[in-house]
């Protein structure tokens, strides 16, 4: 039994989304090594497209653990993940790589805090 499958739906769905979260951090990580420290502005906005494609695709991935949720809980998260996904395949439609790269940001982030899939993640291993 995979470790999704025995633990609650909430875990599962934290889990799920730490680990795209993590990812995000990955993909954003390369991307800045792709820009600064190697000028390769081409490498750069295929891994923002990349992250923006995970992020478009969240939703749809996120459903079946979503839907194991209780009524409250299936409305909210359905609710930020299809804004999370919106935001991105709306960013991979009109093709700008800023928007790209803002996805999951608010306006007044600062580096070190956490973005908006790890703070969801967060949200939801709460309601365990």
């Amino acid at each position: 039994m995979s470790r999704a499958a025995s633990a609650s739906p909430t875990a599962a769905l934290a889990d799920y989304l730490d680990e795209k979260a993590r990812a995000v951090r990955a993909l954003e990580a390369e991307a800045d090594t792709a820009i600064h420290g190697q000028n390769d502005q081409a490498g750069y906005e295929a891994l923002m497209r990349r992250k923006a494609q995970l992020l478009a695709d969240l939703a749809a991935d996120a459903a079946p653990l979503v839907s194991a949720l209780g009524t409250g809980m299936l409305s909210a998260a359905s609710e930020r993940l299809a804004g999370f996904s919106r935001n991105a395949q709306n960013a991979l439609r009109i093709g700008s790589v800023f928007y790209m790269s803002a996805l999951l940001y608010p306006d007044d982030y600062k580096p070190g805090e956490p973005n908006n899939l790890e703070l969801l993640a967060a949200e939801v291993r709460g309601w365990a």
